[in-house]
C-alpha cells in the first residue's frame, strides 16, 4: 500500500494566510499526494542509485537490485560486492558509496534509530557525513522517509523553479530563499510540494518561468 506525505489541514491555512500567491495554488491544486518510503536505510540507497539520472533508470536499477536482494536490508545489501551491485547498472563510485553506507549501518558504526532524535540541521549534518550523501539527498531522506515538516531545499532545482514561477523572478539567490524559507516556517516541507507542483507548468496561471533564457 502506497504511503504518502503526511500533513495537515492546518499547514495548508497556514501557508494560505503567510502567503497569497501559495493560497492561490493550494486553491487550485488541493491536496498533493507524494509518496513516501518509511525505511530510511531504502531511502539512503535509492537517493544514491537517482543522483544525476533519469527517474526510469533509477526504477530500472532498484527494480534489479530489489530482484535480487528482495527485502532491501543493510545485511542483504552488505552481502553484495561492488562488483555486483555495479552490475545492476549503476556507476562504480555509486556502488562503492553504498557499499560504505551499508557496512557503517550494519556494522552499528551509523545509527539510523538515532536521528530520528535529532533535530532537522543534526540530522541533515550527521547524514552529510556519509560517502555519497550530500545537503539535498539528506534534505530529502528527512522530508521522505522521516516526514520532517520543515524542509525546504535551496539546492532543489525544482524548488528554485517553482518560486521563480510562483513569484516571477528571474534568479533565486540565497537571501531571496532564506526570505521565504522564514516566510514558510514551520511547514517548509508543504510548500516544497505545491512548489513542486508549480514546477511542472500544470498550474493555470503559473505556467511561465521567469529565468532568463540562455543564449
Amino acid at each position: 500500500m502506497t504511503r504518502f506525505f503526511e500533513y495537515s489541514d492546518e499547514a495548508m491555512e497556514y501557508l494560505a494566510k503567510r502567503d497569497a500567491t501559495l493560497a492561490q495554488v493550494i486553491a487550485q491544486v488541493g491536496r498533493v499526494e507524494r509518496p513516501v518510503d518509511d525505511d530510511v536505510f531504502t531511502s539512503i540507497v535509492n537517493s544514491i542509485i537517482g543522483q544525476q539520472i533519469s527517474a526510469a533508470a533509477q526504477k530500472t536499477i532498484i527494480a534489479r537490485l530489489g530482484d535480487r536482494v528482495g527485502k532491501m536490508t543493510p545485511d542483504a545489501i552488505d552481502a553484495l560486492s561492488e562488483d555486483e551491485l555495479q552490475a545492476f547498472g549503476m556507476t562504480f563510485r555509486k556502488a562503492s558509496y553504498i557499499k560504505d553506507v551499508t557496512r557503517k549501518v550494519a556494522s552499528g558504526e551509523f545509527d539510523l534509530d538515532a536521528l530520528e532524535r535529532m533535530g532537522d540541521e543534526e540530522a541533515i549534518g550527521a547524514l552529510s557525513l556519509l560517502k555519497g550523501i550530500g545537503r539535498w539527498t539528506a534534505e530529502m531522506t528527512l522530508l521522505f522517509s522521516m516526514g520532517r515538516q520543515d524542509i525546504l531545499a535551496f539546492d532543489d532545482l525544482g524548488i528554485q523553479r517553482g518560486m521563480r514561477m510562483a513569484y516571477h523572478h528571474r534568479k533565486i539567490t540565497r537571501p531571496l530563499f532564506e526570505k521565504y524559507r522564514r516566510r514558510y516556517s514551520p511547514y517548509g516541507s508543504v510548500a516544497s510540494l505545491y512548489l513542486w507542483e508549480l514546477a511542472h507548468g500544470t498550474v493555470e496561471g503559473f505556467q511561465k518561468d521567469f529565468a532568463p533564457k540562455k543564449r
